[in-house]
């Protein structure tokens, strides 16, 4: 059985980022969820959000691990290698190119999914704290990603890696 599904992901790898990333990303609102009703107390209703659970899913099953599988694909064949130079290159391509407007779209996709009357509200006053948060947490992140990893575990390791930020971002979005 794990033989197969190994042998389905090496034949369909935007599968195996999509379900690997989607399964963190949501799984960073389930621990939220989690720890807001369970942990701290905070929120009292015992019932899971499966609204907020529906647009996490969005973006972590589709929207974010289909755009980065393409733009990994393009950014390491345009920038071979592990040498400093490459990495910086790619680092810079993927903070300060990439990220901008996929956070401006969770912002504002967010708010249209809850239907928000101001969608541009939350956006216009967490953006700038969540990107410069971003730059602390992703340029190391990945750096380690362009420096150690094959192609192939590029997606992933960002899973692994989204969990931990979305952790932030989930909570930051509920302040």
């Amino acid at each position: 059985m794990l033989l197969k599904l190994r042998r389905f992901f090496k034949k369909h790898p935007l599968m195996k980022d999509m379900i690997s990333f989607g399964g963190m990303y949501v799984g960073a609102e389930w621990t939220q969820q989690t720890m807001l009703k369970r942990m701290s107390k905070v929120d009292q209703d015992p019932k899971y959000d499966k609204e907020a659970f529906a647009r996490y899913s969005f973006y972590g099953f589709i929207w974010y691990p289909v755009i980065y599988h393409y733009w990994y694909r393009w950014l390491d064949a345009r920038f071979v290698g592990t040498s400093a130079v490459v990495i910086g290159k790619k680092l810079l391509l993927d903070q300060f190119v990439m990220e901008p407007p996929l956070l401006a779209s969770f912002y504002v996709g967010m708010s249209v999914m809850e239907r928000q009357e101001d969608i541009f509200k939350e956006c216009k006053q967490k953006y700038i704290p969540t990107f410069l948060s971003g730059c602390v947490f992703w340029l190391p992140a990945m750096s380690i990603n362009f420096w150690l990893l094959p192609n192939s575990m590029r997606v992933i390791f960002l899973g692994v890696c989204s969990f931990i930020w979305c952790n932030f971002i989930c909570w930051y979005k509920k302040q």
